[in-house]
């Protein structure tokens, strides 16, 4: 039997993004000038995008594979145990480069400010004998933005896969992100970056790429969502968080793998938009990164139920003349 038989498909592949981040809560954003400042005890997680998705599918039930560099190195070793037994298929290369870091400070009402040490060189490439028996397994691929993940667009759009992709706070003028922005069927990102020209680049993506729709994250200030048949962006109310705020680290990672779940569970977009935004609110409630994982439970209290099946006209008499 070949790879691919022997083994169950994916509903999604995450590609890139795994790295680790340490945490520092700060009494304020920005910080005061000063030599030093006292804090309470300081966190390290495996976290980053890719590793917040996998394991955010994963934990909604999608069978989830994951294929990144590490770092042959204690930041490495992190990001081995948190995904050990999350369900994630994890396939990692070794990067003699070590493996990415973040320092996060976070603020008492949640917000944090990220320092983030990619590490990778331009030339980084994974070989096409590691990702392309995955790529073969799989129904829906992410991206994440890391250099070397544009150089797989090629292979998936020759498979006819669909790719998701998160932008973060792209400004909309950065080169780095345009590829994923014009190369993707879902495209997020914050209205962090381009503040008030968040419309015109949501709008930019859509004209120019492929993609059949654009999310925006604005934090409590809920989501915005652009399709071909939009004029302007529909809002999407932010959730309210089941407890309260306490770590916004990792919740548009979160939005992403409730608007994913949705979307494999043949939602319409608006509906997945609204499970991205209880589960990033649901990732809000808990000190650290990826730490807090809403599950299918919490999601389906928010479906809309599928219609009912049609009553035959027998039945239908029978339950007037029952009722009479």
């Amino acid at each position: 039997m070949t790879f691919e038989q022997e083994s169950e498909p994916y509903d999604v592949l995450v590609v890139g993004g795994s790295g680790v981040d340490t945490t520092v809560r700060v009494d304020a954003l920005p910080v005061p000038p000063a030599d030093s400042h006292g804090v309470p005890p300081i966190r390290e997680d495996a976290g980053h995008t890719g590793t917040g998705v996998a394991l955010g599918c994963a934990a909604l039930g999608l069978t989830t594979g994951f294929v990144d560099f590490l770092g042959d190195d204690h930041p490495g070793s992190l990001i081995r145990e948190r995904l050990a037994g999350s369900g994630v298929d994890f396939h990692p290369l070794i990067s003699p480069h070590g493996t990415r870091r973040a320092v996060n400070l976070v603020s008492p009402d949640g917000r944090r400010m990220s320092f983030y040490d990619a590490r990778d060189p331009l030339d980084l490439r994974m070989p096409p004998e590691h990702y392309l028996p995955l790529l073969r397994r799989t129904r829906h691929v992410h991206l994440s933005i890391t250099h070397f993940a544009r150089f797989l667009y090629d292979d998936i759009e020759a498979l006819g896969l669909p790719v998701s992709t998160d932008l973060h706070d792209w400004d909309g003028l950065t080169e780095h992100h345009r590829d994923f922005a014009l190369r993707s069927d879902l495209v997020f990102l914050s209205t962090v970056g381009a503040g008030e020209r968040i419309s015109s680049v949501m709008r930019e993506i859509l004209r120019d790429g492929r993609a059949e729709a654009v999310i925006a994250t604005a934090g409590a200030g809920g989501a915005y969502l652009l399709t071909p048949e939009d004029r302007t962006p529909r809002l999407v109310p932010a959730a309210v968080p089941p407890a309260p705020v306490v770590d916004s680290n990792g919740a548009g990672d979160a939005f992403t793998c409730g608007f994913l779940y949705g979307r494999r569970r043949g939602r319409d977009l608006e509906e997945c938009a609204r499970l991205g935004a209880v589960a990033g609110a649901y990732a809000c409630t808990a000190e650290g990164t990826h730490t807090a994982l809403v599950g299918r439970a919490a999601l389906r209290a928010v479906l809309t139920p599928s219609p009912p099946s049609p009553v035959p006209a027998a039945a239908d008499a029978q339950v007037s003349t029952a009722g009479a």
